[in-house]
């Protein structure tokens, strides 16, 4: 990916405060158990080392949700960033500290030129869905440990850091009730499982999709409250096991995971698409939907074959616009690595749902030196453009001020 200049890159952002959309939190090991209640700590999320002597993120005291309690991060405590897939035998120790600790996070952040970031979290997955085998109790209570984790994490860091709340989404009434008080804590915005459906509610009966009626109340309180509703790719166990199963078996493991990361991104094709034809944006008009980085060039492609097929095919309860007009009013997208024609491809999504991202500390990110990489492709806009792109845009859905 070509690079621009520290000087020339610090001339085209001048006067922007950039805001990163997409980072990750690598857990520290301790925050489940350091805020669990007694009768709950020894059964929340947390780290032990097994039987043949490797560490492993278990849950319920030795239900595994992540082999080897590898970090996630793929930057070294230098700052360096290897290729290729070393990182997934790293330890937390091996990782760099702005990965986890929110001090040195700020000081990656300053190194980079860049104001505020939006993070996700790891150890439950993207969409909190790796909680999904135990009790409710127990799913509820790691998951409003965790929102209060990041709620501190972005009291601390002098609100520039904002994660986005996990819900218990296997309950509707419960996930309203949770984005009150995620709201009330000062958080930005909410992270959801992308397919509930096929899990079952606390009282046995599979939950519906996320385009149901049954989700109306929580559509309705995130629009009252300004909460923008984010998908993360590979938030939900049918995105993971669908990208596990298309891949050729013959392919060696790197390459494997080259085709599986693909094609989590354009998943979020699929969830564009069933928002826009289940009619939930004619119900709530002031909603917010991100899809996070899931990059862009598959959008103008997704959004012309639905309007062209809608036109086609529909001829039952139409919806009140056209399908590509409700991105424009309820969708944004963000991308970090597109290169090629992004001018024109920005222009095709528009530039007013567009927001930029780095994906630190992952091993996609753009990290080191994420500006000089990122602002390389902006050359081309103009200054109203890269301050949407890079600030205005972010500022406006998750409620940040610059």
């Amino acid at each position: 990916m070509e690079s621009m200049s520290a000087a020339d890159t610090k001339k085209m952002l001048a006067g922007i405060k950039v805001i990163d959309v997409d980072t990750h939190l690598t857990e520290p090991h301790d925050l489940w158990t350091k805020r669990a209640t007694p009768s709950l700590r020894d059964r929340v999320p947390q780290v032990k080392t097994l039987a043949n002597g490797q560490r492993a993120w278990v849950i319920d005291g030795d239900k595994s949700i992540g082999n080897g309690a590898m970090p996630h991060s793929a930057i070294r405590r230098d700052g360096s960033k290897p290729a290729g897939l070393g990182y997934q035998k790293w330890q937390i120790e091996e990782c760099h500290e702005g990965s986890y600790d929110v001090r040195a996070r700020l000081e990656v952040m300053d190194q980079a030129g860049i104001w505020a970031q939006v993070v996700y979290p790891n150890t439950l997955g993207f969409g909190g869905q790796k909680a999904a085998e135990v009790d409710p109790a127990l799913r509820l209570a790691a998951t409003q440990i965790y929102n209060d984790a990041v709620g501190e994490m972005q009291e601390e860091s002098g609100n520039r850091i904002f994660p986005m709340a996990l819900l218990p989404w296997w309950d509707v009434d419960l996930s309203v009730k949770e984005t009150q008080r995620a709201n009330k804590m000062g958080l930005r915005g909410i992270n959801i499982n992308s397919d509930p459906q096929g899990r079952l509610n606390p009282e046995g009966r599979p939950l519906p999709d996320l385009g149901d009626l049954y989700w109306d109340p929580l559509w309705a309180v995130c629009s009252e409250l300004n909460m923008p509703v984010n998908f993360h790719i590979g938030a939900s166990e049918e995105v993971v096991n669908w990208v596990g199963e298309h891949f050729w078996p013959s392919l060696k493991r790197e390459r494997v995971m080259i085709v599986g990361s693909m094609l989590m991104f354009t998943n979020n094709s699929r969830v564009l698409a069933n928002l826009i034809m289940s009619g939930i944006c004619d119900r709530y008009p002031d909603l917010k939907f991100v899809s996070v980085e899931s990059g862009l060039g598959w959008i103008p492609f997704t959004l012309e074959t639905l309007d062209y097929q809608y036109s086609e095919l529909s001829t039952r309860n139409p919806l009140a616009m056209k399908p590509s007009d409700y991105f424009k009013r309820n969708f944004y997208a963000c991308f970090w690595f597109e290169q090629r024609d992004l001018n024109h491809m920005v222009k095709k999504v528009g530039v007013d749902n567009v927001m930029f991202e780095t994906d630190f500390p992952h091993p996609t990110c753009l990290y080191p030196n994420p500006l000089e990489r990122g602002a390389k492709t902006l050359e081309d806009f103009d200054k109203e453009s890269r301050f949407k792109i890079l600030s205005g845009n972010a500022s406006r859905v998750y409620s940040i001020p610059v």
